[in-house]
C-alpha cells in the first residue's frame, strides 16, 4: 500500500491505516476471533500503522491488540495509541496520568514503544493545562524514547487552532475525525496550510463519518442535523443507483489527498477490511465524484458541537 511522511517525524505511514476502537465493542457486540483475526487482515493489505486507545472497550482493545500483535514482528508494523480520555466521563491530563497511562497501554499492547502518542480528546478539558502540564510530561517520554512522535486530537476547528498557537513547535501530527469526508473537509480547508508550513503530520479518522457515508441504518448517536443526513441519504441513492456503494466513494476520496498522511478506518469485521483495500486498488469515479459532491455543497462543513462550550 502507498506510503506518505507524518511530517517531520520520520515515520511513514500508509495512505489507509487501521483503527482499533471496533475491537474495544464501541459501536456493536464482537467476536473474539473475528476482531483477532481483522487486526492480521489489516496486516496483510498494508495497513501497517493501528491506532488505538485506552479509551475504547475501556482497554479492551489494546489488551486484544495485544493478543493479536503477539503473532507478528514488531518492525512489521507501527503502534498509536492515546491518553487523556478513559471514559465518557472521565478526563485526566496531568503529567502523573501521562507516565501511568503510557505505561499501563504499553503493558497491554506488549510493546516496549510507541511510534505515536496522542492526546485524546482535548476539546473536553480546559486548554491550559495541555501545553502547561501535558505537552511537557509527553515530551520527556519521548526524550527517553518510549514514544517516536506525538500529538493531539480533538474536533473542533477552534481547539485546534487554540492548541496549536502554544504546541505547533512541540509535537508532529494532529488527528482529526469525520472532518476531511464527502461532507465535510473542514480539516483540510481550515488546518491543512498551518500543518503543512510547520511540518506537522495530518492524520484522518472516520471517512466513513460513523456510517453517515454508508449504506447502514445510521446510528441513534449520530449528531449531525437532519440536512445532512438527507443529503447523505441522496447520496447514496445516487451512489446506489450507479452501482457503487457509497462507503466506497467515500473511501478513496479520503485516501486520495496527498496532503493527508493517513486516514484510519475500524471495523472487527476482516471481509470489510479487505473490502477497503480492494477499493483502494481501483479507480473513483471522477464524475460520480462530482455528482455527489454537488447534493452535499448546500450542507458542505456543517458538523455539530464537541467539548466544553468554550472550546468550540
Amino acid at each position: 500500500m502507498e506510503t506518505r511522511p507524518l511530517g517531520n517525524s520520520g515515520l511513514q505511514l500508509p495512505i489507509l491505516s487501521f483503527g482499533a476502537s471496533s475491537l474495544g465493542a464501541e459501536f456493536r457486540s464482537v467476536d473474539v476471533n473475528e476482531a483477532l483475526q481483522s487486526v492480521h487482515t489489516a496486516l496483510e493489505h498494508g495497513m501497517n500503522f493501528i491506532d488505538t486507545s485506552p479509551f475504547y472497550g475501556r482497554g479492551m482493545s489494546e489488551v486484544l491488540l495485544g493478543i493479536a500483535l503477539k503473532q507478528h514482528k514488531r518492525e512489521n508494523y507501527l503502534l498509536g495509541t492515546k491518553l487523556g480520555r478513559y471514559s465518557l466521563e472521565h478526563f485526566d491530563f496531568s503529567a502523573k496520568r501521562v507516565e501511568e497511562s503510557v505505561h499501563v497501554s504499553l503493558h497491554r499492547l506488549g510493546t516496549d514503544y510507541l511510534d505515536v502518542l496522542l492526546l485524546h480528546d482535548v476539546e473536553f478539558v480546559k486548554l491550559p493545562q495541555i501545553w502547561e502540564e501535558t505537552v511537557p510530561a509527553v515530551l520527556k517520554l519521548k526524550e527517553r524514547g518510549l514514544v517516536k512522535a506525538i500529538g493531539f486530537s480533538c474536533y473542533p476547528m477552534k481547539t485546534f487552532d487554540t492548541v496549536l498557537d502554544h504546541v505547533e513547535n512541540d509535537i508532529d501530527c494532529v488527528l482529526s475525525y469525520n472532518q476531511y469526508t464527502l461532507q465535510n473537509t473542514s480539516f483540510a480547508d481550515h488546518l491543512m496550510p498551518r500543518l503543512q508550513a510547520k511540518g506537522i503530520g495530518a492524520i484522518n479518522a472516520g471517512p466513513f463519518s460513523a456510517r453517515l457515508l454508508t449504506n447502514a441504518e445510521l446510528p441513534a448517536w449520530l449528531k449531525e442535523p437532519e440536512e445532512v443526513k438527507a443529503a447523505a441519504r441522496a447520496a447514496a441513492k445516487l451512489c446506489a443507483d450507479n452501482g457503487v456503494d457509497i462507503a466506497q466513494l467515500a473511501l478513496q476520496f479520503s485516501c486520495a489527498n496527498p496532503a493527508i498522511t493517513s486516514t484510519v478506518a475500524g471495523s472487527a469485521n476482516p471481509n470489510n477490511i479487505a473490502k477497503w483495500a480492494k477499493w483502494l486498488s481501483e479507480p473513483m469515479d471522477q464524475s460520480l465524484l462530482e455528482q455527489v459532491l454537488a447534493i452535499f455543497a448546500p450542507v458542505k462543513n456543517i458538523g455539530h458541537k464537541e467539548g466544553l462550550p468554550e472550546n468550540n
